[in-house]
């Protein structure tokens, strides 16, 4: 590996550079001779590497760059084109021949003229680790250095810390360097009228998507043409660079800290958290947003803007002032680096409504923050590191909602969607990107129609319980008396305070108990009291909701996960979930009828006549005896 990085550090050092050698000199036309009243020109192509070379389009070996103009080179890299590039050019020497009797014999060759004694001239040759006595001739005015020297060490700067590299050059152009203009669509930039002489190129600002600088090259104008023969003028040159994006993934799960009994280990980074979920109406409920961060190799990829735009469906409320941010070395969420809180004044949040009246909130890295992710050592430190701040750690966002207990939540396949939305952008602040996530918030309902066998018993008589067999509760709920639903509100743990379901006594759902806002769980149904005259129920009513995969998928761009939809069973029995606003599966039906209590056994003959003989024979009884005492009592006399 290390040998590879080196070859490529050389390459990359030297696939501009194609130093003037005394090949130049073996030419006898005119035009092996520079012409030093010319001006020089440079036209520059910048593709995205990485991906043509993940589609095979491009090799270490493909269109090395040469000076000359390769129109099958720009026809096969043009989808690759990468627009927004910025490079900075500087002249750092001029051209001079040496010719002088040497020991060896008389040598005649060109070298690159430096002045001495200067600011620029001891700053350049410090970042390629060379000093004065590096050059080939020394004088009190001047360093005249060979090619080989400048581009061995150029790419052995490269091989040691490409970052430190880049870092020490892009400062080094920013001080009397010239922009050149940023590439177009299609990766394109040119400069003209340039004096001729050696100049240093150093990719200074880039687009989102560029997580590696082009390495710094050096430029000779004119530059000796590929055959040898003669000097090019107009020099045009096939920089690469290295692209790569964050990832995005938003989930959900029912919080730790609300009061339903929750199954799991006590990993709180993994723990329950899904791409879809279902919860209760009341039920508190936790996000976490994660993003891995792309690659920050110098000062010119720095992120100047990472912010998180999330939405919730309407019916969901942020329980604000609990975000919170975490940075990690590790995709796993391990490896904790530093916790930031809302009053580190790292990160701000702000809340607005989306147009649909949906909840948003906005997470944006603050100047401190992104300083922070920049150029933070705690990750990357030593002279050996290539990369800067938190260059390719992990950020775990992480925040509690509520959801609400009224009509705007959404129940059934539909499920309630929540976004969120990651913006970022490089030193080119002209350019951003945008990766989306979504997750799923689902719950259900039930529709318990309450009938009497002869259809005069009072409604207001009967109520029920809901207890939650699953996770081990009492269901409360508020009734909202203009819908005639019951909105589940909470959960409980002691039977005395649980919600006591009356069915509705008026308008359309005369006798309806309608609970919405239920999590896919098993629940028990108890009538616990009913009209004088009819009897209660015998037995609990056992209600199963189960939540399952559809081959529906959300599938946005970075994230493909299935949708949900349920099914129910009634005391073991499938029953046929029905619709609630054009949402399919949302509610379990079932009708529950009580019966009038016999009072006397039948007997196959009319009661009626039968009451009538009683009181008949009971009163003549009576009569009888008040007779027959009378009797008794005047003889007695």
């Amino acid at each position: 590996m290390k040998k590879f990085k080196k070859i490529l550090a050389i390459a990359l050092a030297f696939i501009i550079c194609l130093s003037i050698t005394s090949a130049a000199y073996a030419a006898t036309s005119t035009t092996a001779l520079i012409d030093t009243s010319a001006k020089a020109s440079l036209n520059l192509y910048k593709y995205d590497f990485t991906s043509a070379s993940e589609d095979g389009v491009l090799t270490g070996e493909s269109y090395v760059s040469n000076g000359s103009r390769d129109t099958a080179a720009e026809s096969a890299l043009a989808k690759y084109a990468i627009k927004g590039v910025e490079f900075t050019y500087k002249k750092v020497a001029d051209i001079s021949t040496y010719s002088a009797l040497e020991s060896k014999g008389y040598t005649d060759m060109v070298l690159y003229y430096f002045s001495a004694n200067n600011a620029a001239t001891t700053e350049f040759l410090n970042a390629l680790g060379l000093t004065d006595k590096d050059a080939y001739i020394k004088s009190t005015t001047a360093l005249r250095f060979k090619s080989d020297t400048l581009i061995d060490a150029l790419a052995q700067k490269l091989e040691d810390n490409s970052s430190i590299l880049k870092n020490n050059l892009e400062q080094f152009v920013a001080t009397g360097g010239t922009a050149m203009p940023e590439t177009d669509a299609n990766g394109h930039s040119s400069v003209s009228n340039l004096d001729l002489g050696l100049y240093i190129l150093v990719e200074t600002r880039v687009p989102e998507n560029v997580k590696s600088t082009t390495a710094p090259f050096l430029v000779s104008l004119p530059m000796t043409t590929s055959d040898g023969e003669e000097w090019n003028y107009d020099v045009t040159v096939y920089p690469k660079n290295e692209t790569d994006s964050p990832n995005l993934d938003k989930t959900l799960r029912e919080s730790k800290a609300d009061t339903g009994i929750h199954n799991g280990s006590t990993n709180d980074i993994k723990d329950g958290y899904a791409d879809t979920a279902t919860g209760s109406d009341g039920d508190i409920v936790d996000y976490q947003v994660i993003s891995t961060l792309p690659q920050i190799t110098s000062n010119a990829t720095a992120l100047t803007k990472y912010t998180f735009v999330d939405t919730l469906s309407k019916g969901i409320e942020y329980n604000k002032k609990d975000v919170k941010i975490e940075w990690f070395k590790d995709a796993a969420c391990k490896d904790l680096i530093t916790t930031w809180n809302e009053d580190s004044g790292k990160f701000s949040v702000t809340y607005g409504n989306a147009a649909d009246s949906a909840t948003t909130m906005t997470i944006a890295m603050t100047a401190a923050g992104l300083n922070e992710i920049n150029n933070s050592t705690a990750v990357y430190s030593g002279a050996d590191t290539l990369f800067r701040g938190y260059s390719s750690c992990t950020i775990r966002i992480t925040y509690a909602c509520t959801v609400n207990s009224n009509a705007e939540v959404v129940y059934g396949d539909k499920g309630n969607p929540n976004e969120v939305t990651l913006t970022w952008s490089r030193t080119n602040t002209k350019y951003e990107d945008t990766l989306r996530d979504h997750c799923h918030f689902y719950t259900y309902a039930i529709d318990l129609t309450k009938e009497f066998s002869d259809e005069l018993g009072n409604f207001a008589k009967v109520s029920f319980l809901i207890y939650n067999d699953t996770d081990n509760y009492w269901v409360t709920a508020e009734l909202n008396e203009s819908e005639g639903v019951y909105y589940v509100t909470d959960h409980e743990a002691a039977e005395k305070d649980a919600t006591a379901f009356v069915p509705v006594t008026s308008g359309d759902d005369d006798g309806k108990v309608i609970v919405k806002g239920l999590e896919d769980d098993a629940y028990i149904v108890t009538e616990t009291t009913t009209d004088s005259g009819y009897s209660l129920l015998k037995d609990d009513i056992d209600i199963v909701i189960t939540s399952v995969d559809t081959e529906a998928v959300c599938n946005e761009p970075g994230t493909v996960h299935h949708l949900k939809t349920a099914i129910a069973t009634v005391n073991g029995d499938t029953v046929a979930m029905t619709q609630d606003n054009s949402s399919a599966h949302a509610i379990v039906p079932l009708t529950v009828v009580n019966t009038r209590v016999p009072l006397i056994p039948k007997t196959g003959v009319d009661s009626a006549w039968i009451y009538g003989t009683i009181i008949i024979l009971a009163t003549a009884g009576v009569i009888m005896f008040a007779v027959y005492k009378r009797k008794k009592a005047n003889e007695a006399e």
